[in-house]
């Protein structure tokens, strides 16, 4: 199984430790475009318009100046530095070491700034939206698509997908349909069904670590993977097409 996170808007920087290496990332393919997303991030982070270009305010200067430091900066495992919503209701502190090599596995976070790594592979914390437009590279989306297509099509063909990310990294990579499922999260009010926005994160989260603490095998169709989100909610599958994946959706009751 391939689950697809996006990273979160807020990073745990490492207090110490070794700065990162390119080379050692997962998809190492990708090592020179990531090379040169650092090189034109520093490059944006050292000018006067820098908050403007990165679309942040004043409170995340420091964040920007860190990123003129990337190359030296101390890195930790991305399910340390990603700490937003999402990966908190994941829980990998809480996990044992057997589901732990789970997510190591399965988990991989769309980076504006990596492209892809994996759950294990150190980096330092950052400040970059995949909407952000970098000189040299253009839009990040863009930038990252045929790239990531190709870094990932072996894994995608092989494996079900289950892709939790937001629409802005959706937009990087697109897998094959087929064997795709989106998660979305509706709450159901009298009948009246609406998308759950502010605590999708959560919820996506506590579906990832349910995939990962359950007990028997992991699910390979949409099908399967319906059966398993009903252990514990309420779900339905929307079939896909031949250019939209199945969609699955929790439904939480008031």
């Amino acid at each position: 199984m391939l689950i697809l996170l996006p990273p979160s808007e807020g990073k745990t920087p490492a207090p110490s430790g070794p700065a990162v290496d390119l080379g050692s990332l997962s998809f190492p393919q990708l090592e020179v475009a990531r090379k040169e997303a650092m090189e034109a991030l520093a490059e944006v982070s050292g000018r006067e318009d820098a908050l403007a270009v990165l679309g942040v305010g004043a409170s995340l200067a420091h964040d920007v100046e860190r990123n003129r430091r990337l190359a030296t900066e101390p890195a930790a495992p991305a399910h340390a530095v990603y700490s937003g919503v999402l990966y908190g209701a994941l829980g990998y502190a809480g996990l044992t070491p057997a589901q732990r090599r789970r997510a190591d596995d399965w988990v991989v976070v769309v980076s504006a700034l990596w492209g892809a790594v994996g759950f294990a592979d150190r980096v330092p914390a950052y400040r970059l939206s995949m909407s952000a437009s970098l000189p040299g590279l253009g839009r990040l989306a863009g930038y990252w698509r045929p790239l990531l297509a190709e870094a990932l099509a072996d894994r995608a063909a092989r494996e079900l997908v289950v892709d939790c990310r937001s629409s802005t990294y959706a937009a990087a990579y697109a897998p094959p349909p087929a064997g795709t499922v989106t998660v979305d999260v509706f709450r159901d009010r009298d009948g009246k069904r609406s998308v759950v926005s502010h605590f999708a994160k959560h919820h996506r989260g506590d579906f990832v670590r349910h995939l990962l603490t359950r007990r028997g095998k992991a699910p390979a169709t949409p099908e399967a993977l319906l059966a398993v989100a009903r252990e514990k909610w309420e779900a339905e599958l929307l079939p896909g097409t031949a250019r939209r994946p199945h969609s699955l959706a929790l439904v939480l009751r008031d």
